[in-house]
């Protein structure tokens, strides 16, 4: 029952993936001008429409990632076998991970350290309270705990494709299929929010307003960033197990996202966002955000699914460089951000307007660098599977891209 079509490229869900992880540059600019002090080198020029903006983009960006993940990586496993497939992982996924993370580490340091001087007469200060001991619990992933994620989710697929295989009658295969198809449609979003909700309600010392806890320090993901995000990756295979499921998906797109607003609206309301606190909730209120945002965390991210395939299936060139430059821009762009922060922490400009200069600055550096070391040199084939020679497009049907 099993539904796959090699030959055709999913223009629309590869702009959504590209989409999510170019939206993690503006999310992380907006977290400088948030009310809530929680950012290294933030800005005097905070206010609460940055809360809404940063709330609206954390609630649905990963989630919609590692959904669009499951489905290419399994996609990706059916063509090219499970030599291919790991082959593939560990050179575009775990390489990446080893080589990019210490220098991306260093210059987060350093920009901490560059923002302390300025704010010591240009020397840095002594004494004050030591860092932390480094172990293995508290080790940063930063922001490239997302590729430590995928990793992990990528055994579980190979285990279950193993599985399946296993089974020679072919029962299972056939189980998973029917429960695909019993799993997407419009009641989506509550079936898979009802374990995230659970989790959230158990989990000690909830940020409510920050939604799913970013799994960034240490090997073992919590455990509700685990089930948020293995969740939307085990819809990715579900909708690339049964291909049909995607026109279910896309005919839902209006009911979806009004689901998506009203929810998201209810979790910002139930979360503390119109006047966040940097506590965490219990009690009841606990639960009621709970709920309610695990509820707005999977309409939105299967409401930008259905949108995706419904306004943006056609090539577009653009959107199709956008999406092959998103890897590259995401891995290198956070150290970039906050220096953009810090040139602009001086300056006497409204939130929105160092929130522009630094978001179009950060992409505009990340897109020349990635077409002058990226896109046509050897870099070119280890993050996107191919390089492109110079004065030639790529061609609409490239490889699969880096998820």
């Amino acid at each position: 029952m099993a539904d796959h079509t090699p030959a055709e490229r999913l223009h629309g869900l590869d702009a959504l993936r590209g989409g999510a992880l170019l939206l993690g540059v503006v999310l992380h600019a907006a977290m400088a001008y948030l009310t809530l002090p929680v950012w290294p080198v933030g800005d005097a020029a905070s206010e609460p429409a940055a809360d809404a903006l940063f709330f609206g983009i954390h609630l649905f960006r990963m989630s919609a990632f590692f959904l669009i993940a499951g489905l290419f990586g399994h996609m990706l496993l059916s063509r090219r076998g499970w030599g291919g497939f790991i082959r593939d992982r560990l050179s575009r996924i775990a390489l990446p991970l080893v080589v990019f993370w210490p220098l991306v580490f260093a210059g987060i340091i350093a920009v901490i350290l560059w923002k302390a001087a300025l704010a010591n007469g240009g020397t840095l200060p002594t004494g004050g309270t030591p860092p932390p001991p480094l172990t293995v619990e508290t080790f940063p992933l930063t922001h490239l705990w997302f590729l430590w994620v995928l990793l992990i989710l990528y055994v579980g697929l190979l285990a279950l494709r193993a599985v399946v295989a296993l089974n020679r009658s072919g029962l299972l295969g056939r189980t998973l299929d029917r429960t695909a198809g019993g799993a997407i449609g419009l009641w989506s979003p509550a079936l898979f929010a009802a374990p995230l909700a659970l989790v959230l309600s158990a989990t000690p010392d909830w940020y409510a307003f920050f939604g799913v806890p970013t799994p960034d320090y240490g090997p073992v993901p919590n455990a509700a960033a685990l089930t948020a995000f293995g969740l939307a990756f085990l819809a990715g295979v579900f909708l690339d197990r049964r291909r049909d499921l995607l026109k279910r998906l896309e005919r839902a797109w209006a009911p979806l996202s009004l689901v998506a607003v009203l929810s998201g609206v209810a979790a910002y309301v139930a979360t503390g966002g119109s006047a966040p606190v940097l506590e965490p909730i219990e009690g009841q209120a606990k639960v009621i955000a709970a709920w309610t945002y695990a509820l707005a965390l999977f309409a939105s991210t299967f409401a930008v699914t259905a949108l995706a395939l419904r306004f943006a299936s056609g090539h577009s060139r653009l959107r199709h460089y956008l999406a092959d430059a998103s890897y590259w821009t995401y891995i290198v762009h956070l150290p970039l951000v906050m220096v953009g922060h810090v040139l602009l922490a001086d300056l006497a400009w409204p939130w929105f307007a160092k929130l522009a200069a630094v978001t179009f600055g950060v992409l505009a550096v990340c897109l020349i660098t990635y077409e002058l070391l990226v896109r046509h040199t050897f870099m070119g084939r280890w993050l996107n599977g191919r390089a492109v020679p110079w004065g030639r497009p790529r061609p609409a049907a490239s490889p699969l891209p880096a998820e």
